[in-house]
């Protein structure tokens, strides 16, 4: 079965005194938020540890991995405990026809009192879409874990510093989701030192500034998402860190290009994007839109090499704020000498 992080954890709740929740011969747990991935695979491990698995061994599938070893790993006895787990760690999420072989066939025939625990990074559409894919969730349990976008980051938030036993004023909140956005190690750090503090509850905005470090980290792609969701504050913020970061020009318009191309190929995407990416299209024009965009990206590159005059990070900036569907003010703009491919955009 598939399930969602949330109902992950409900169904491996453990009560005191009662007996644990009944495991599933196999876990495969995947995304790219590390922090989360590493978490969800933790709860697996310690709901095994109360139903008595006390053995563990590690797999890591490296350059030249034998996919052997995993069934070698299944047939061999234990040495301690009746009871064990294989802890199979896919960083890459290099899988291939010969992981996918020994998962499918592993599948198919689990064996007793043992638990494999597969921890990846994220699965694309032909992955979620494989035999050995769909063996794996008919035999045991799948999570797919998501990044915690912008606006689900401050209930995100909120949640964490519920359990740590702070509270903060909606401010407070906000100003805490800014200042970490994109950096989810840092948030959970920064809860753990507000826990540590001592200080008089709720936490305003003023005392939140007093102990919390910027950890904000964004990336080129944070920001195609923020184009794409249409939120255009961000959009300008983002950017503005990026530039003064030093990150490349070329970096942020070849995420950008990336992900106008897999909306004109139509690339299956998971329903909340699906949702912004419909909502993308309607603001630029459709496909047609799109096109423009990836003609207009060509153009700024050809800035930042400086076969075009103009600022390229100006001349983004203006693409990216129109594509998120703000109209700018008439006057000089970045994208004038582009006017004829941008006509139709905004």
């Amino acid at each position: 079965m598939e399930l969602r992080s949330a109902e992950l954890a409900r169904a491996l709740a453990h009560t005191p005194g009662k007996a644990p929740p009944a495991l599933a011969p196999i876990y495969l747990i995947a995304g790219d938020e590390t922090l989360l991935v590493e978490e969800a695979c933790d709860s697996v491990l310690e709901a095994a540890r109360h139903a008595g698995f006390e053995e563990r061994e590690v797999l890591r599938v490296e350059s030249g991995f034998d996919w052997q070893r995993l069934g070698a790993a299944a047939a061999s006895l234990s040495l301690f405990a009746t009871r064990r787990i294989i802890d199979l760690r896919v960083p890459d999420s290099a899988f291939g026809r010969e992981g996918g072989e020994a998962l499918a066939a592993y599948a198919a025939h689990p064996p007793e009192d043992t638990l494999l625990l597969i921890r990846a990074g994220r699965l694309d559409a032909r992955q979620r879409g494989s035999a050995w894919h769909r063996a794996v969730a008919a035999a045991g349990v799948v999570v797919t874990i998501w990044p915690v976008n912008a606006n689900e980051l401050p209930r995100w938030l909120e949640e964490r510093l519920r359990k740590a036993g702070v509270t903060v004023t909606r401010d407070a909140l906000t100003l805490f989701a800014e200042r970490v956005e994109g950096n989810l190690l840092a948030a959970v750090q920064e809860v753990q030192k507000l826990a540590l503090q001592g200080l008089p509850q709720p936490l305003d905005t003023e005392a939140l500034l007093g102990v919390l470090e910027d950890a904000a980290n964004f990336d080129a792609f944070e920001l195609v998402d923020a184009t794409l969701g249409g939120d255009a504050r961000r959009v300008a913020r983002v950017i503005r860190a990026l530039e003064e970061a030093g990150v490349a020009v070329f970096a942020v318009l070849g995420a950008l290009v990336s992900q106008l191309r897999r909306l004109r190929a139509g690339e299956y995407l998971p329903p909340q994007r699906q949702r912004m990416a419909a909502e993308f299209l309607r603001r630029v024009g459709g496909p047609d839109g799109v096109e423009r965009m990836l003609a207009i990206c060509a153009l700024i590159d050809a800035q930042g090499k400086g076969e075009v005059p103009g600022d390229p990070w100006r001349s983004l900036s203006e693409l990216l704020l129109r594509a998120a569907g703000v109209r700018l003010l008439p006057g000089p703009s970045g994208l004038t000498l582009l006017r004829g491919a941008a006509r139709g955009i905004g």
